[in-house]
């Protein structure tokens, strides 16, 4: 039987982070490569990018990173093929590159609501296909890990200083969805497909939470919001041979607040 270290380790193993220069997805990036995963981590800012790779290869983790936009038309793509002339293959995908708007429904202009769709939903799709194509399914393996969001789960009133998102929800809703009908149909190649919904996490994406983070709290049954170290280890678990037979999962990381949104 292989061990725990066995099961979850992810040596050899190729990860690709969108969005991988800070926050959450800097977090992912971080755990992954503990676990012996060499890394690809992209993000629109290069001076981003390099601050990301002199912590990660502090830590003893090798890195390739690549300034792209995934929003633009041909991102997807020239995302996979900057990283596949680098290493080879990609064994793992985490999109978590996203983006946020706090807008009434019946103000948010089309051109932004399609930006949304188009980062958060579009752009995974398009990604996770052109690596599924080019890299997973020849091998017969891949692991694809969508960061969604707990939004995309539940709604919640835009009460209390809370602002409206139902765009950005719509969105996210999408992502999970995605995530279902993608494992679904990637199954029988070896490729699994998951889902994190992380709860509110103090971020820069985040910048306004300090106005609605006392009420955020007081309606979390484990009574604080998320903070660094809370996403690694559901990452890792769905990186890793442990989560072999998981597929079409969607993991709520957000200390309970789905259970009474």
């Amino acid at each position: 039987m292989n061990t725990p270290q066995q099961l979850f380790g992810l040596q050899g193993r190729v990860a690709l982070v969108t969005g991988g220069s800070r926050g959450l997805g800097l977090e992912i990036a971080s755990g992954l490569a503990a676990m012996g995963a060499r890394l690809a981590i992209s993000a629109r800012k290069p001076d981003d990018l390099a601050a990301a790779r002199e912590q990660l290869q502090a830590q003893g983790a090798e890195v390739l990173t690549v300034a792209n936009d995934l929003a633009a038309p041909e991102g997807p793509r020239e995302l996979a093929d900057a990283v596949l002339a680098h290493y080879g293959a990609v064994d793992v995908l985490v999109n978590n590159a996203g983006r946020g708007w706090a807008e009434p429904a019946e103000q948010m202009p089309p051109e932004r609501l399609r930006q949304l769709m188009r980062l958060n939903a579009e752009a995974p799709f398009e990604l996770g296909a052109e690596l599924a194509r080019r890299s997973m399914i020849p091998r017969g393996w891949g692991r694809v890990i969508n960061v969604a969001s707990i939004l995309g789960l539940r709604t919640r009133m835009p009460v209390g200083g809370r602002p409206p998102m139902a765009a950005y929800a719509t969105s996210k809703a999408a992502a999970v969805h995605m995530t279902r009908a993608l494992a679904a149909e990637w199954g029988r190649y070896g490729i699994t497909v998951n889902a994190i919904a992380p709860g509110p996490f103090p971020s820069r994406m985040n910048s306004s939470l300090g106005t609605v983070e006392a009420d955020f709290v007081s309606r979390t049954p484990t009574g604080r919001l998320g903070r660094e170290g809370d996403l690694k280890a559901a990452a890792i678990f769905f990186a890793s041979d442990a989560a072999a037979h998981v597929t079409g999962q969607v993991l709520a990381v957000d200390g309970g607040m789905s259970l009474v949104m």
